[in-house]
């Protein structure tokens, strides 16, 4: 795939160009790195044709929050809930230039993530109409709050696909809070599948740090391959 890059402030944005401009566009927001290891995996998975979006040096703890949160230990920082900020430099700032590179129009356009990032592409759903489809691999779906903000407020575009996974040695901790994500995940798809969303719920087998670059691209291949679950 032809590789493209740019900056959009302190953002540094990979495209991976498929050779046809109208084919669909996955957006990754990721801790670090430029994705080649996903876009590496969804080759030898042979995913269909695609084109990837790959948004890197995210302040992680407070691009990827939608509210605040207290930290989850002392060596970790507190989510400052910057989620609606760099939400919207993504749709006015790194889309479009992305959308002129494309030189196309895609034939539909998801958002993908891992960690708080699986947690920010649904919460992104509820905030804006640009994405069709969604896929949150080992979501932070433990976040303070998200499972009633979920139950209480209405996506602004009901996805076409929705994937949601998680590790079945996530919940092994002794942490109240990230103890729940398993059954916070689960109750999510059932609420989801309840209103007619497509949704795809994957139990990974491992911890939340066990493969993510391959949990990562099946749950992309999921979003390219309406009618293929992959677990």
């Amino acid at each position: 795939m032809e590789k493209k890059t740019f900056a959009a402030g302190s953002k540094t944005v990979t495209l991976y160009l498929a050779e046809m401009p109208d084919a669909p566009l996955i957006v990754y927001n990721t801790f670090a790195g430029d994705g080649s290891d996903v876009a590496d995996r969804l080759q030898a998975l042979g995913a269909p044709a695609h084109h990837l979006l790959v948004v890197s040096g995210i302040d992680w703890y407070h691009d990827m929050s939608p509210w605040q949160s207290d930290a989850l230990s002392k060596k970790k920082p507190p989510c400052t809930g910057g989620a609606d900020a760099y939400l919207a430099v993504l749709q006015q700032e790194i889309l479009p230039h992305a959308l002129e590179l494309l030189g196309g129009k895609p034939d539909f356009t998801g958002i993908a993530g891992y960690s708080l990032a699986g947690l920010f592409a649904v919460y992104a759903l509820y905030q804006c109409d640009a994405f069709d489809r969604a896929a949150s691999m080992s979501g932070s779906m433990w976040f303070p709050g998200f499972l009633d903000f979920a139950q209480t407020h209405t996506m602004l575009r009901t996805p076409a696909k929705l994937y949601l996974s998680v590790g079945d040695r996530e919940a092994r901790t002794r942490h109240p809070l990230l103890r729940t994500v398993q059954e916070n995940t689960e109750q999510l798809a059932k609420i989801y599948r309840a209103s007619g969303i497509d949704v795809t719920f994957a139990l990974n087998p491992g911890n939340h740090f066990q493969e993510p670059d391959l949990r990562t691209a099946k749950g992309i291949l999921d979003l390219l391959n309406k009618d293929r679950i992959c677990r």
